[in-house]
């Protein structure tokens, strides 16, 4: 029974660092998400600030914050994909991380359960080597 236990206690212990590790993983690809969305805003940013101009300017100038212009909108396009993409892979791990912390939590019920067992078997034999033996062949009368 105690090797039971202590199976059980290994495989709680197995299922913490996975849910770690998941927790981790899915941190990491949210991250990885609001980097790409604030990267995104950046360059919104920068390409709104293009057509912000006051006051006259040269058609040398123009032309350039036209191409200039151009460029981010094709960055920020090419970039809309990996977000899309990123947010997928978030939600995956998110998903790695419930299916982890619910196999942590049925471990954990496990190894409580096998602890229990273990101790009422040790409070059985406790109990039982207390109660008078009535060995009716060593009396003769």
């Amino acid at each position: 029974m105690k090797a039971l236990a202590d199976r059980r206690a290994r495989i709680a212990r197995v299922r913490q660092v996975q849910h770690l590790h998941a927790v981790s993983a899915a941190a990491q690809a949210e991250g990885k998400v609001v980097q790409l969305e604030g990267n995104a805003e950046r360059l919104r940013g920068l390409r709104d600030s293009l057509s912000a101009t006051a006051g006259p300017i040269s058609a040398a100038s123009l032309a350039s914050s036209a191409e200039l212009g151009s460029r981010l909108d094709q960055v920020r396009s090419g970039l809309s994909d990996s977000i899309v993409s990123a947010r997928l892979i978030a939600a995956a791990k998110a998903g790695e991380r419930r299916d982890a912390h619910i196999a942590r939590e049925s471990a954990e019920r496990l190894e409580g359960r096998a602890v229990a067992q273990l101790q009422q078997m040790i409070e059985d034999r406790m109990l039982a080597g207390l109660r008078p033996r009535n060995d009716k062949g060593s009396r003769r009368g």
